[in-house]
């Protein structure tokens, strides 16, 4: 994205959206290390618990009244609002069950309802930023394909370039930093 006024690249703002059930966790340990070593120069960080900022259940509108959606308040206001500012969007998400945890699934079905807020754009606003995922799993890094497949589906649809996931082995706290393949690639993982 370019800064119109100067010409100059605009910095980049990466919203990491942690969807771990466990406080610290190995997917944001990973996430954290990437972030250190990876990040653009002059990029932007924000941080966000989606379990700090728990969502409503989702409810389907789209054929019911005039099909329209509220206007977001409290932590839905804040997760969209953080959401539309971010040029960069981390999954950082352990595989549960061989998908995204609960929190982050209900966060992407909450875009559906934002995707029909008047005057919000939020699929056009979001158009040209990027995807990442950061995961920590227990077991192959095969069995993560179906979290990836939902990240890089959703960036496909949405407009937006896949930027990959990082994946790292480990289930006990702290463990993914040894995993030594995923602390290499997190040294360079955003930079590419």
């Amino acid at each position: 994205m370019a800064d119109q006024t100067s010409g100059t690249e605009a910095p980049r703002r990466f919203l990491f959206l942690d969807a771990s059930a466990r406080t610290d966790g190995n997917s944001v340990r990973l996430a954290r290390l990437a972030a250190e070593s990876s990040l653009p120069p002059g990029a932007e960080q924000r941080w966000l618990r989606l379990d700090e900022h728990p969502l409503p259940p989702f409810r389907d509108l789209r054929h019911t009244g005039d099909g329209g959606y509220p206007e977001p308040t409290g932590h839905e206001r804040t997760l969209l609002d953080a959401t539309l500012a971010a040029t960069d969007l981390v999954f950082v998400a352990p595989l549960y069950w061989y998908s995204l945890p609960t929190s982050a699934k209900l966060y992407l079905d909450h875009w559906s309802a934002w995707m029909r807020v008047p005057g919000v754009d939020f699929r056009a606003r979001l158009g040209g930023g990027t995807i990442w995922g950061v995961t920590a799993l227990a077991t192959g890094d095969d069995k993560a394909e179906p979290l990836i497949g939902t990240l890089r589906l959703t960036a496909e649809y949405m407009g937006m370039r896949w930027g990959g996931v990082l994946l790292g082995n480990g289930s006990r706290p702290g463990e993914v930093l040894d995993d030594e393949r995923a602390v290499i690639a997190a040294k360079s993982f955003f930079a590419g």
